[in-house]
């Protein structure tokens, strides 16, 4: 598999590149408004973008993602709680064939309703769900215990070594694991719902306290 991490401008926000091979099919995630690195990619590697895939409709991670698509015919995949933007909608589970490599779509609402991770191999793109020592913005209500649902449920559930790579770079490296971020990550240390929305709720004196930038 061939897999890039691209710093691609906004506020510190990374896209992806994944491909089965030279030669072969691949996607791009998030391509935040950066679409002229995916197409120098695309033609490095010499292959056929498939897959245009969106972690969540906000304009920082779906910039450039029309251009993309339009001119390469390939499709823009949403979650399908976005509406009607997508060419093809997905939902949790749903899996996206790239020939040898399958990218596994996992719903993770919380930062928005439509927010997906994209599972491959021991490789886990989170999107604004997840970042390094950090989590995605949501209010202290309803989007809070979604987020802390899908974290505890579904992306904690992975095995400890998969790989986390967010959709910015807020944290301390740009990728971690699931098992360094369960150790470390003050919103997943917390033990109940009620601490981790406390936390929430007073990130920036926490960040303070403890020198976080």
């Amino acid at each position: 598999m061939i897999f890039e991490q691209v710093r691609a401008g906004g506020d510190r926000n990374f896209g992806y590149f994944i491909a089965d091979s030279e030669g072969g099919f691949a996607a791009v995630v998030d391509p935040s408004g950066s679409p002229e690195m995916f197409f120098e990619l695309i033609e490095k590697h010499g292959v056929s973008l498939k897959y245009v895939i969106i972690t969540h409709d906000h304009s920082d991670h779906i910039g450039g993602a029309d251009e993309l698509a339009r001119q390469s015919s390939a499709m823009l995949v949403l979650h399908r709680s976005a509406g009607d933007r997508a060419d093809l909608p997905v939902d949790d589970g749903d899996e996206l064939d790239l020939g040898a490599v399958s990218l596994k779509v996992i719903h993770t609402p919380g930062h928005t309703r439509d927010s997906i991770c994209i599972l491959t191999g021991d490789t886990l793109l989170t999107g604004d769900t997840l970042f390094v020592g950090k989590v995605g913005g949501t209010d202290l209500g309803s989007q809070a215990r979604s987020e802390y649902d899908s974290l505890h449920k579904k992306l904690l559930s992975l095995p400890e070594e998969t790989r986390v790579f967010p959709g910015h770079d807020y944290g301390v490296a740009p990728n971690s694991t699931i098992g360094q971020e369960k150790s470390s990550n003050p919103f997943l240390v917390q033990k109940s719902f009620e601490d981790f929305v406390d936390l929430k709720a007073n990130w920036a004196e926490y960040k303070r306290k403890h020198g976080i930038s």
